[in-house]
């Protein structure tokens, strides 16, 4: 049972990537959630998304710009990223709770993905 998060790497400022969280061991069904590490601070959670009816939180940072998508024949979840900024750089986690707690819930998460680094530099 595992997530493998893949799909960082180095990009321009005002560029895109799309980061990808493949399940495996199981059946990705529940809510995701991505989160991230900057160098020097805490993690943080930056998207997450119900699979109850498709509804995402953002944090602040992420409104506009963060959005996450799965594809259950695949068992994967996704994050798009667009018009990404020097102070998105920071590893990148997905998460998810196989028991299905939601989002919101302190339970959340219960597995974490390996992390994948996202680079935003010219």
């Amino acid at each position: 049972v595992q997530l493998q998060a893949s799909g960082g790497g180095l990009v321009q400022p005002g560029g895109s990537l799309r980061l990808s969280c493949v399940a495996s061991g199981f059946s990705f069904e529940h809510d995701i959630g991505w989160f991230r590490q900057a160098p020097g601070k805490e993690r943080e959670e930056v998207s997450c998304r119900s699979s109850r009816d498709g509804s995402t939180i953002n944090a602040d940072s992420a409104k506009g710009r963060f959005t996450i998508s799965r594809d259950r024949a695949k068992n994967t979840a996704y994050l798009e990223v667009t018009n990404l900024k020097p102070e998105d750089t920071a590893v990148y986690y997905c998460a998810t709770n196989l028991g299905g707690y939601p989002c919101k819930d302190p339970k959340f998460p219960d597995l974490w993905g390996q992390g994948t680094l996202v680079t935003v530099s010219s």
